[in-house]
This record gives structure tokens, C-alpha cells and sequence, in this order.
């Protein structure tokens, strides 16, 4: 079945083009110390393609043939506590070799799938507590591969973090106690429009790779040459590139074995500390990876000493996805290393270096957001509508700077016969039973009087109960009428929009953008998580006209009424930025009984209100309906 199965993947070796996710993927192949791989692109760029034919060309390996974990027999540090135990007892353990697999990780995923859980249908039979392996058993010494990887559950990509930074998997529940290598190249693919990835996430990926399709016609022309004859006869396209993968895979095994011989000069050594430094990036994972990546590449090329070359292709791929300190940053540009020839070259090139430091100290002083030069225009305007923002203040509100909300603990939910979220619980079910508790079922039958082999009639179930973080959209409702010039309350108003929208990247909530101007309101931007859109939406909002407050807070309803129908389970939280006037009637009625009205309506339908006033101190003629909504919708009002 094997070489049927090789036969079914696009070979890797036929892929055009995409020779920096290649040389990724390979340099991780040899090795998977490196930290993974993360393919960052549009849709229908090879992502999935890619890291499907490394399958092909990854090499064999010994494994301990009885055992479910892929242990290595030949190392007792990469054992599971039972071949351990057996190697200690001096049993001679059975080997046998098997090709380094690609595991696919579904978004769909349970924890109990994913590190393992008891072993119900032996429990069942001999009342014995035993282990079912999860993915990452299945993983161990192999690829494993998250699709989307950025839409990955938050609980799930925790426990995922562990095990990829110990090395083991250690289970603890239900009774149970066992530990096991967990030691996979991790793969994961992203589209960044979907939504961007959590920063702990993002720096465990050793090296990262924006892959995008061609844009030379003659490459695009023979991707679908191959691609047709691919699925024409696969077979036959197979057997046309079989001789390159066989050489790509020795080419793997011979890295492997030069790779503890290869060396790095401390020149190099020290010139890259030095670009770490000067680049501002703050995780020491960015030399390790890249020392780690440069031996590869030299050992792929056959070489037993690094190369400035070899430098400079794994600083591309280890750091620029650590440039940025805060979300949003445009990173700085990164510049090619120069080697150093003689002494004087380097005194001047160590004076250079301080001369740059003195000036990032002095640009750190004025600005801590920006460390050099490249920060891209939408940055800069970021910085300068910050800068305007003054002090908040509101009867709730601490004093200190503005900061969006920092506690995750008020949209977490308990969810009952639902399999997302971490069990707390136990409980005996109601109507369809999606989430049973094997383990707790089995002690409540035992409870009951029965003995092994234990038959669970409806009376024995129980489902879990779960601690489950639920889904929130935040819709920004920004007044831009012509009133909100005035003092130039619009830039502080964007200036709060922008801040928020980090705050909900930082949160991983939906964001929508609804704009207040002229005859009614506008949703500029509908519920996403590309939360750059967002924001260059919010800095290409004119302003003028009149305000139509009632027509925001309508269309505000009308966006969170659409949301409950996919789930009635969404949090909607809404942030006003306003000066609080309106003149334009939505219905037709009085605007103070149409926005009493609304206001009301918020708040039967649960919706969370906060509106930062950006009327200055002292006298503001003209109505400002804010009080309403504070009285009527409950609204928390900070004033700017």
C-alpha cells in the first residue's frame, strides 16, 4: 500500500518554484530541533501541497516495533515509560523501520483526542486502567501538520505548546499517569486574512515562509502543465520524478549524519548576535533557530563549516516573523550580514554598530514602539493618533492608560454535552448525548453494584461539563459626522478605534466597523478577523455631514441579531465613539424616543455598551444623547 499511497501526492520535487518553503521543509527534516515550520499565504498557493509531498521524500527510521509511541529503541531518552522500563530490565526491545509520517491535526479536535485518554473497551472488559494514544502519540518523530493553524482553539494550541516545548506528553487524569516522547516537526499553514496568530504561538515556529503564487507567466504556465498531467495518470507522474525524490530523501540521511560535524566560526556567531540585537528582537529562540537552520542548509549542501551564505538563508527564514514587538508593527527592514575581512573592518564595523545603538536608545526614549527605521505609513499614523489620545476617565475606570479589556475570564462559558472547552465536570445527560464521560460512567455503574465486564445501560451515562471560551464580536460604531471635526475629535476617536482593534487581535474576537455620517449609518467593514482591514478602513473614514445615531445603533441590532443565528452562543460588545449629537431621525419619530427606544433594545438583547465621549471640557452647545444610552442601555461612559 505504501508506494500506492506515494504515488497519490503530488511529488515535492515537481512542485515550481517555492524554493524558500522547500528549503524550510527540508532543513527541519534533518533537524526537527529547529522548531517547525510555519507556511503563511493566500488561499491556493501550495501550502497543503507542499508539506503533503514532504511525506514523500522524508526517510525511514527505527522505531520499537510494539510500540505505540515510535520510541526510539536505540536512545533511552526518547522513550516511553514502558519501553523504558524494559530497556532497564535489560529486554531486548524488537525494532522495526518505519517512514517518518505527516499526522494531520483537525481544527475539530478534542483534548482527549489530542494527548490521549483512557482506553474505554479494555476498562469495560478487564476494569483495568489503561491508555489510548492521541495524536501526538501517533506524531512522535514525525510531521505533524495544523491546516489553518491560526483557527485553532485556544485550549487545544495550549496543550500543544507544552508537549512542543518539553518534548513529552505527560497525562494526568482519570487515574492515570504515563508519559511519553512527543518530539514532531510542527507544520502549520495560514491564510493571514482568516486572522492572525497568537504571538506565544507564532515564536515556537522555529522559521516562517510567506509562500505566494507566481507572478511570472512562463512559471504559472507549467504549474498547470503539471498539475493536469498530475491528474491525468499519477501513477505515471510519479514514476517521472521518482529518481529526484530517492535523491532527495539520501540527500535528507546524508544531512543527518554530517550535521553533528558541522561548525560555525565565532565571527558569525558574533555577527549574528549583533543583527539579533540591532533588529530589536527580544526572544533568544531567533539565534538558536537560525544557528540551527545555517548547519542544516551546510549540511544539506554537504558542507561541514557554515557559510556567510548559509548565514544569511536562515536569518531569512528565522527572523522576520520575530521582528515585531507589538501587533500591527511594520517590521524593520532587515539587511544582508557583511563578513568582517581584518581587523581594522571590524573596529569600524563595531563603532557603526554603537553609533546605531546610541541613536535606537534615543528613538526608544522618544517612542518605545518603533526601534528602526522601515515602520510602514500605517504605523506612523497609529503612533501619531495614539499620541493624541488624553487620559480617559469614568466612574469605573482606574486612571492609568487606556488599555482595552485584559480579562478573558468574563467570556468563558460552561457548556454541558458539548465537546469543546476543558472538562470540570459531570453530569447525567438530557436529550442527545454528544460528550459522554467513558471513565465517570463506568464508576457511576460501578457505584451501582455492577462488576467487570461492565455492561452501561442509559442510567450508568454521564457527559461533561466544560469550561469553554465563547465566541465575542466587537462592533466599533464611529461617529465621523461633521461635528466631529471640531477640535479635531475625529483623530482621537481613531486614534481609540485603532487601540481597540489591537485589543481585539490580542483577544482573538470578531471585529466589525460600523461608520455614523451623513443620512444614515454605513457598515464599513462586516464581522472579520483580518483585523488589518480593520484598521485601513478606519484610516480612510471621511469626515462631514450630519450624524445619524439612531441609523448605528439600528444596524448595530440588525449585525448582532445575524451573528446569534450562526451562534446563539456570541458575546456582542459595542464601542460608541462619539460627541453624542444626532439630527437625523431613523424612522421618522422624535430622535430622543428613537435612541430611548434602541437603547433599550441593547439592553433586553444583552448587547455591552461603551461610549468614549469626545466632547472637550467646559461648554459643548447642542444635545448629547450619551446620557440616554448610559441611563437606558446601561452604557459605560468614559469621557475623553
Amino acid at each position: 500500500m505504501e508506494p500506492r499511497e506515494k504515488r497519490l501526492v503530488f511529488p515535492f520535487s515537481a512542485i515550481v518554484g517555492q524554493e524558500k518553503a522547500k528549503l524550510a521543509l527540508l532543513a527541519v527534516a534533518v533537524n526537527p530541533l529547529i522548531g517547525g515550520v510555519l507556511l503563511k499565504g493566500d488561499k491556493g498557493t501550495g501550502k497543503s501541497t507542499l508539506v503533503r509531498a514532504l511525506a514523500n521524500v522524508l526517510p525511514e527510521i527505527e522505531v520499537v516495533a510494539d510500540c505505540p509511541f515510535n520510541c526510539n529503541p536505540k536512545n533511552p531518552l526518547e522513550m516511553c515509560d514502558s519501553c523504558y522500563e524494559r530497556y532497564e530490565n535489560g529486554e531486548e526491545l524488537p525494532i522495526a523501520k518505519r517512514k517518518m509520517r505527516v499526522v494531520d491535526l483537525p481544527l475539530s479536535v478534542t483534548i482527549d483526542r489530542l494527548v490521549g485518554t483512557v482506553d474505554v473497551e479494555r476498562f469495560l472488559k478487564e476494569g483495568k486502567k489503561a491508555l489510548q494514544p492521541g495524536i501526538l502519540a501517533e506524531a512522535n518523530r514525525g510531521v505533524l501538520y495544523i491546516d489553518e493553524v491560526n483557527l485553532l482553539d485556544d485550549y487545544i494550541a495550549d496543550s500543544l505548546l507544552d508537549a512542543a516545548a518539553m518534548g513529552w506528553n505527560t497525562i494526568e487524569r482519570e487515574g492515570i499517569s504515563f508519559r511519553h516522547p512527543a518530539r514532531f516537526i510542527l507544520v502549520g499553514s495560514m491564510n493571514p486574512e482568516e486572522g492572525e496568530l497568537r504571538p506565544q504561538i507564532l515564536d515556537r515556529f522555529g522559521l516562517c515562509v510567506e509562500v505566494s503564487a507566481p507572478m511570472n507567466p512562463e512559471e504559472r504556465i507549467e504549474i498547470v502543465k503539471r498539475v493536469e498531467e498530475f491528474h491525468e495518470d499519477p501513477i505515471s507522474f510519479y514514476k517521472k520524478y521518482e529518481s529526484e525524490e530517492k535523491k532527495l530523501t539520501e540527500r535528507i540521511v546524508k544531512a543527518r549524519e554530517i550535521l553533528p560535524k558541522v561548525e560555525i566560526s565565532d565571527d558569525l556567531l558574533k555577527l549574528l548576535a549583533e543583527t539579533v540585537v540591532n533588529l530589536g528582537i527580544k526572544t533568544n529562540r531567533a539565534e538558536i533557530a537560525t544557528i540551527k537552520t545555517a548547519k542544516a542548509i551546510a549540511a544539506l549542501n554537504g558542507r561541514r563549516r557554515v557559510s556567510l551564505e548559509d548565514l544569511e538563508k536562515a536569518m531569512e527564514l528565522a527572523l522576520p516573523h520575530r521582528l515585531r514587538d507589538r501587533p500591527f508593527q511594520n517590521p524593520p527592514q532587515m539587511r544582508p550580514p557583511k563578513p568582517k575581512d581584518d581587523s581594522k573592518q571590524d573596529h569600524d564595523h563595531k563603532g557603526d554598530h554603537k553609533h546605531e545603538h546610541k541613536k535606537e536608545e534615543k528613538s526608544e526614549r522618544r517612542n518605545q514602539e518603533s526601534r528602526s527605521q522601515g515602520i510602514g505609513n500605517l504605523e506612523q499614523n497609529f503612533r501619531s493618533s495614539e499620541a493624541k489620545i488624553p487620559r480617559i476617565e469614568s466612574k469605573n475606570f482606574d486612571g492609568s492608560e487606556f488599555t482595552g479589556y485584559r480579562s478573558s475570564r468574563d467570556v468563558s462559558v460552561t457548556v454541558v454535552n458539548f465537546p469543546k472547552g476543558i472538562p470540570v465536570s459531570y453530569v447525567p445527560p438530557k436529550g442527545e448525548i454528544r460528550d459522554v464521560d467513558f471513565y465517570n460512567s463506568v464508576i457511576c455503574a460501578m457505584l451501582n453494584g455492577k462488576k467487570p465486564p461492565i455492561k452501561l445501560d442509559l442510567n450508568d451515562l454521564r457527559v461533561r461539563v466544560r469550561k469553554a471560551k465563547a465566541p465575542t464580536l466587537w462592533v466599533l460604531l464611529l461617529d465621523s459626522s461633521g461635528s466631529m471635526a471640531v477640535q479635531k475629535r475625529i483623530s482621537i476617536a481613531k486614534g481609540i478605534a485603532e487601540k481597540l482593534v489591537e485589543n481585539g487581535y490580542i483577544k482573538k474576537s470578531k471585529m466589525a466597523l460600523i461608520v455614523a455620517k451623513g443620512n444614515q449609518a454605513e457598515i464599513f467593514v462586516p464581522p472579520t478577523k483580518n483585523y488589518w482591514e480593520v484598521l485601513e478602513k478606519i484610516e480612510s473614514v471621511p469626515t462631514g455631514g450630519r450624524t445619524p445615531l439612531s441609523s448605528a445603533l439600528y444596524n448595530l441590532l440588525l449585525l448582532a441579531n445575524r451573528e446569534r443565528m450562526k451562534d446563539r452562543s456570541v458575546k456582542v460588545r459595542a464601542f460608541l465613539i462619539t460627541d453624542g449629537k444626532a439630527n437625523v431621525p431613523l424612522f421618522g419619530k422624535r430622535i430622543k424616543e428613537e435612541i430611548t427606544e434602541l437603547a433599550r433594545v441593547l439592553k433586553k438583547r444583552d448587547i455591552e455598551l461603551t461610549v468614549y465621549d469626545t466632547r472637550g471640557r467646559g461648554i459643548n452647545p447642542g444635545l448629547s444623547y450619551v446620557p440616554i444610552l448610559e441611563r437606558v442601555a446601561g452604557a459605560k461612559v468614559h469621557k475623553v
